[in-house]
């Protein structure tokens, strides 16, 4: 048996897995539901979603093995994340002198065919994979080689996604305990009482980000406009988009608002995650989020349209799509007017069946 070597960049890897903070945490229907797809998708009995640390492969999602973890020497994706760029494939354990002997296959689960796609950070960093196991020697035809693939990046997403949720559900909780001390505090200096809730109010009003998804709010997108139109000096082009959940209110009505609000919430980071074209995001407010571009204007429309499908993909347990309008500024246009002018635009696709994106008449 071959052990594994030992990535180069070994201490950053290790860093961004403790980043996420998920080694030894419960079960989760997201990743469960992965293992599940990818075990019939490719018709075998084992998949899991693998992640490698200092000395064990540990498993967040797994179907066909009881087991929780192995030592990470007799880890095939310990193998696999050596390079996060590929599918690693074993057609036959028993043909591979990396695995030939390793308890695994000589023992139970006595593998035969192994292929495990990377689960790789936006830094690249490898940090395991989602994989597939038979008990039978076999090659994995190309149409499954491609969704164990399209899998592994969903899964990588979920990752991203529960990272940045993490983020912002400890910042709201430093933000309750500020809270409860301000509250404290005003109570013990009664005398300063009318003081303090005028000071409240001042930063109440200068704060410029929504809470429930940490994007900024309405008032410090339209400074950001403001901004962004005097740097342009009515010569760069400038695209404001806003964009609408489709059906958000039978989403609350059927499943409740507590999943209204993680919808909200997965919205808001896959804009984090997927918009790197727009200067900037905000929640514009209820099911509502603005995007500003500094650019033209046809590229501001395919950042737009690979915003609408990453939503779409998003792997919530319930279909999920978006609507959105999108305007570029005119000459001498002040913002509000390229604003309604986006709203205008967004109606258009609403009306034209939602879950699209329609461009403002530029006449």
């Amino acid at each position: 048996m071959q052990k594994p070597d030992t990535p180069a960049n070994e201490a950053q890897r290790l860093d961004a897995l403790r980043r996420y903070d998920i080694l030894d945490t419960p079960p989760e229907r997201d990743f469960d539901d992965l293992v599940a797809i990818a075990a019939a998708v490719c018709d075998v009995p084992i998949a899991l979603v693998s992640l490698i640390d200092e000395q064990r492969q540990w498993f967040k999602a797994r179907v066909g093995l009881a087991a929780q973890q192995t030592p990470r020497e007799l880890a095939f994706c310990a193998h696999a994340i050596l390079s996060p760029d590929r599918t690693l494939g074993v057609p036959d354990a028993r043909d591979d002198a990396r695995f030939a002997d390793n308890p695994l296959v000589v023992d139970d689960p006595n593998i035969r065919f192994y292929a495990g796609a990377p689960l790789v950070t936006p830094d690249g960093e490898a940090l395991g994979t989602l994989c597939v196991i038979d008990t039978k020697p076999r090659e994995l035809p190309a149409p499954q080689q491609q969704a164990l693939t399209a899998l592994s990046r969903q899964a990588s997403r979920a990752m991203e996604l529960r990272r940045v949720s993490g983020a912002l559900a400890r910042q709201l909780q430093e933000s309750d305990w500020y809270e409860r001390r301000l509250l404290q505090y005003q109570g013990e200096l009664e005398a300063s009482h009318a003081a303090l809730e005028a000071s409240n109010a001042d930063l109440t009003e200068l704060t410029r980000t929504d809470v429930l998804t940490g994007l900024p709010n309405r008032r410090a997108f339209a400074l950001a406009l403001e901004q962004a139109v005097a740097r342009s000096h009515s010569a760069a082009p400038l695209q404001v988009a806003v964009l609408d959940i489709d059906h958000f209110k039978t989403i609350n009505d059927v499943h409740g608002h507590a999943e209204g609000d993680r919808v909200l919430q997965a919205v808001a980071d896959a804009l984090r995650l997927y918009s790197a074209g727009p200067s900037g995001v905000a929640r514009y407010g209820g099911e509502e989020f603005l995007m500003l571009f500094e650019g033209p204007l046809h590229q501001a429309l395919v950042q737009c349209e690979f915003v609408r499908e990453a939503i779409a993909n998003l792997p919530l347990g319930l279909p999920l799509t978006v609507s959105i309008g999108l305007a570029g500024r005119r000459a001498g246009e002040d913002s509000a007017a390229t604003f309604a002018r986006a709203d205008q635009a967004l109606y258009a696709a609403k009306r034209g069946g939602r879950n699209r994106v329609v461009l403002a008449d530029e006449g």
